[in-house]
């Protein structure tokens, strides 16, 4: 069975997208507020969604896994700088110049439920069936990558 790179497009833009849906759920319901670098994984993951979403439906799919694998790997450097910080006790990337520049971008002063960073990276400890928040972040950002750089590197358009 051969999967086409529209439908693993499709399924790299719906786990991108329920990420999102995901951080919603933490944020809204279990009240877990975002931090500078939770706000900015969001960012890639509606990067990695979108990317994924314009690959499946135009004639370049090879150049929107490439975007969105740059997205991914960005990704996963955020939230590794965040489980970074989480593995140094006393560092933070809580309120700086980084927070006030986030929120100061039109997203978040439009869609501040969505975008807005409130929260302290060094409190992301809460756990999420067994992991912390950011660990998932990275899992998921690894899988993301895996996917759109399998994309770009498939023989068969």
């Amino acid at each position: 069975m051969t999967m086409s790179n529209r439908n693993v497009l499709l399924a790299i833009a719906f786990v991108s997208f329920a990420m999102i849906g995901a951080a919603m759920y933490l944020q809204h319901v279990l009240f877990l507020m975002p931090c500078p670098l939770c706000v900015i994984q969001r960012y890639l993951f509606i990067a990695v969604g979108l990317a994924a979403l314009l690959g499946a439906f135009t004639s370049k799919p090879k150049l929107a896994a490439g975007i969105g694998l740059l997205a991914a790997l960005g990704g996963l450097g955020v939230a590794g700088k965040q489980l970074w910080i989480l593995a140094h006790p006393g560092l933070s990337c809580g309120i700086d110049p980084m927070e006030t520049a986030l929120n100061k971008i039109p997203t978040a002063e439009f869609l501040p439920w969505l975008f807005y960073a409130e929260g302290l990276c060094q409190d992301a400890t809460e756990k999420f069936m067994g992991l912390q928040i950011p660990v998932w972040s990275f899992i998921w950002f690894g899988i993301l990558a895996i996917g759109t750089a399998w994309l770009v590197l498939r023989k068969r358009a």
